[in-house]
């Protein structure tokens, strides 16, 4: 979140903008496909997934103040 904060000072824009910061991956401890199968099996996914990759997209924040999550969370916990 604070990278994010930071990037923003920076980055060339205009006015009030909206972004979504969050983890690059999730914290279920089951593939990012199987969950959007069982919990909203009527939604389209419009992209590959990985395992355990986000279901929040952010992308924009990526694009527009260059945001990239650093850490992952299962990098520094023993499963």
């Amino acid at each position: 979140m604070a990278a994010a904060c930071r990037l923003s000072l920076d980055a060339p824009m205009e006015g009030a903008q909206s972004f979504v910061i969050a983890a690059a991956d999730t914290v279920m401890n089951r593939s990012s496909a199987s969950l959007m199968a069982e919990v909203f099996p009527d939604v389209p996914i419009r992209k590959d997934l990985g395992e355990f990759e986000t279901l929040l997209s952010i992308d924009r924040a990526s694009e527009v103040l260059g945001y990239t999550p650093a850490n992952k969370w299962r990098d520094h916990v023993a499963h």
